[in-house]
């Protein structure tokens, strides 16, 4: 078996570096490079989010560089005492797409998520969005739902 060129790696509150390059690949990869880049939290914001219980990041590297990365958050539910992690952001950067990074990002979660006794992953996908459709088709169920923004006041 051919071993990987990248590592994975969940972020931990030591590896704010290793996050902020994952929000800086995430911008270009979304083509949105001012909402993920230009007003980053604090040190001590991030080492807080990433130590939390509720905040998940996943990263895959190589050597130094980010080229993938995901991020999740863990909804304790109310109705029984058990967790779902919804799947908020996942990007690989456009060189080393179609090399497996998203679906090893997402078998590390899926590992980590079993590990807490979580229930449930879940993502969401944009009509019209081929490649995400595929990669959430092949490893998990489809759901149609309509999603809402809704502003606070």
């Amino acid at each position: 078996m051919m071993q990987q060129p990248y590592r994975i790696h969940v972020l931990g509150a030591a590896d704010t570096a290793a996050l902020r390059s994952m929000l800086a690949m995430f911008g270009t990869a979304f083509d949105d490079v001012a909402t993920y880049t230009a007003r980053q939290p604090s040190e001590g914001y991030l080492q807080q989010l990433l130590g939390s219980s509720t905040f998940v990041a996943v990263a895959a590297m190589e050597g130094p560089q980010v080229i993938g990365g995901l991020a999740g958050y863990v909804l304790p539910k109310f109705e029984q005492a058990r967790s779902e992690l919804y799947l908020y952001d996942l990007a690989v950067a456009e060189p080393h797409r179609r090399r497996g990074v998203a679906t090893a990002l997402i078998e590390e979660l899926k590992a980590l998520a079993a590990r807490r006794g979580i229930y449930v992953i879940f993502v969401q996908a944009d009509h019209g969005d081929a490649p995400a459709i595929a990669l959430y088709s092949k490893l998990g169920s489809r759901e149609d739902v309509l999603h809402f923004d809704i502003a606070p006041k």
